[in-house]
């Protein structure tokens, strides 16, 4: 069974400090998805793998996200300065959702589709933290919790739930700096790494999401 624990720990671990990304006006990409292009994007097993791939959908490249009963997430590390781009951009499509889960507890940490923002604690792995924007089967819209195994360093936020509909494109847009410092109570300048997860290992259901360009902007 994954935690969080795990993944915010081999962040630390298997991924060197990098070199902070510019700051500029500028949108910045993560993911560019609709150009054929992964490059930078590692992949983390937690149990099974969750199959990532490149396909064509409406007129374009995007990453489709499969998990039968497995958990594997792709992670890219970045240093971004939150002051320069404090707003995370993406699009995502839920293609089959899971039932209802009790997300609050182990059994029912699963999602269709998540992107989740690290901020390391370096040598004090215990202050490494995680914000997990995801497309929740049971939450409220903008309610947010600790994950059931990592506690409050790595808090979820719905920014979906099951009264969205499926197979149906959606822009979003959120301010990191500003979310980052409501939840964890505290000003963090920046941040370390992006994740992508789909995953049903604890419900041993089938999941589909669809993501397309990921990036972080001024405004």
């Amino acid at each position: 069974m994954k935690t969080i624990c795990y993944l915010l720990l081999s962040f630390i671990l298997f991924f060197p400090a990098s070199p902070a990304a510019a700051a500029t006006a500028a949108p910045l990409v993560i993911g560019q998805f609709s150009a054929d292009d992964l490059s930078g994007w590692q992949s983390k097993e937690f149990l099974g793998q969750t199959e990532y791939r490149l396909i064509s959908l409406d007129d374009r490249r995007v990453l489709q996200a499969e998990a039968n009963a497995s958990a594997s997430g792709l992670f890219k590390e970045i240093e971004i300065d939150l002051k320069a781009t404090p707003f995370l951009n993406w699009e995502w499509m839920l293609q089959k959702a899971l039932p209802p889960l009790q997300e609050t507890t182990k059994a029912g940490d699963d999602y269709g589709a998540r992107i989740y923002v690290v901020v390391k604690g370096g040598l004090l792995f215990w202050k490494t933290r995680a914000l997990n924007y995801v497309w929740s089967s049971s939450q409220p819209r903008e309610s947010v919790w600790p994950n059931a195994f990592a506690g409050k360093n790595a808090m979820l936020l719905a920014v979906r739930t099951a009264e969205d509909d499926t197979n149906r494109w959606y822009r979003e847009k959120r301010n990191v700096y500003q979310e980052l410092k409501e939840i964890f109570g505290e000003e963090i300048r920046t941040i370390d790494a992006i994740a992508i997860m789909t995953d049903s290992d604890n419900s041993k259901g089938t999941t589909r999401a669809v993501y397309g360009d990921i990036f972080f902007s001024a405004d």
